[in-house]
């Protein structure tokens, strides 16, 4: 007489572990679906890439053109490659001038910005006292405020205080402008930074001033420079306050205002590719910056993001 295998034995192999076959077969849909993810992604990014860039080289190569080529052709490379176009847009276009007069602006501009834009954000990240979050908060609405609603206002302060078409005048404007985003990005990322090395410094008989000097600006040194990019590449290109409060005199223009100057002017002239020589002069100082600390501005934003 023979035993009955219990009907349970089945149970097992149907709620076991997965055959090999089936084990096999998962990593390769992950790693289909892993390299389908990858091929889209680098899809997007050659796509923005060309996006951003695309103007800009089209912009770089028009300059190279005659402007003959540039309305005949405007997609084909240059027949020849002459700084012609450089030579008259720096010449008789006056862009080495109104690149100067922005240089004269902007320096001075992001210099002063980062000194009262950090000691402001040093005091209120650091110290407790009456009024703190109300200053604090203050600065964070300079920066919803529409600059094109301050226009009037700072025109009759200007003037009123001679600074109207003075270089000094769009400096003051300038940091005036800035220092609401350097104040709220600084005061984070001093909030970030450790307190006990100014405290033995504090210790050791040091002033607030040496302190604040000598030991918590170079410990922001990252954020200082990624604010200190934002700031120049928002002030280099400001258009609206030199075009309302730096009218008078042609020769004081910045470059954003002479540009603007120049493509109505080559408009009836014809010369494209000085104007486009022009875009191209205009740029680079901006793209000089940034490839130069960029490396720098991602730690900055990293740091202040991890910590």
């Amino acid at each position: 007489m023979t035993t009955a295998e219990p009907t349970g034995l089945a149970t097992p192999a149907k709620t076991g572990p997965a055959s090999p076959a089936t084990a096999a077969k998962k990593p390769a849909d992950s790693g289909g679906e892993g390299r389908t993810l990858n091929v889209f992604s680098h899809a997007f990014l050659v796509l923005w890439a060309v996006l951003a860039a695309g103007p800009l080289i089209w912009a770089f190569l028009s300059a190279f053109k005659s402007s003959g080529q540039i309305l005949e052709s405007p997609w084909s490379l240059p027949d020849t490659f002459t700084l012609d176009a450089f030579v008259r847009a720096w010449t008789k276009a006056n862009i080495g001038r109104f690149t100067m007069n922005s240089l004269i602006v902007v320096v001075p501009s992001v210099l002063g910005t980062m000194l009262f834009g950090s000691m402001a954000a040093y005091v209120l990240a650091r110290f407790e006292f009456p009024g703190n979050r109300f200053i604090y908060y203050l600065f964070v609405g300079g920066m919803t405020f529409p600059v094109i609603m301050a226009i009037v206002p700072l025109f009759f302060v200007l003037k009123n205080l001679s600074l109207l078409n003075t270089p000094q005048g769009l400096i003051l404007v300038y940091i005036a402008y800035s220092l609401p985003f350097t104040t709220f990005f600084m005061t984070a990322f001093f909030r970030t930074l450790p307190g006990s090395i100014a405290e033995a410094a504090m210790i050791d008989g040091a002033s607030h001033s040496r302190v604040f000097f000598q030991v918590m600006v170079p410990m922001a040194k990252p954020g200082l420079i990624s604010i200190g990019i934002f700031n120049f590449l928002g002030q280099w290109n400001q258009f609206i306050l030199p075009l309302s409060l730096n009218t008078e005199d042609p020769d004081s223009y910045l470059l954003t205002q002479g540009l603007a100057t120049l493509a109505v002017s080559q408009g009836y002239k014809g010369d494209w590719s000085g104007l486009f020589a022009g875009l191209t002069i205009a740029t680079l100082p901006v793209l000089v910056v940034y490839t130069v600390f960029q490396r720098q501005v991602q730690a900055g934003l990293t740091a202040g993001a991890l910590k």
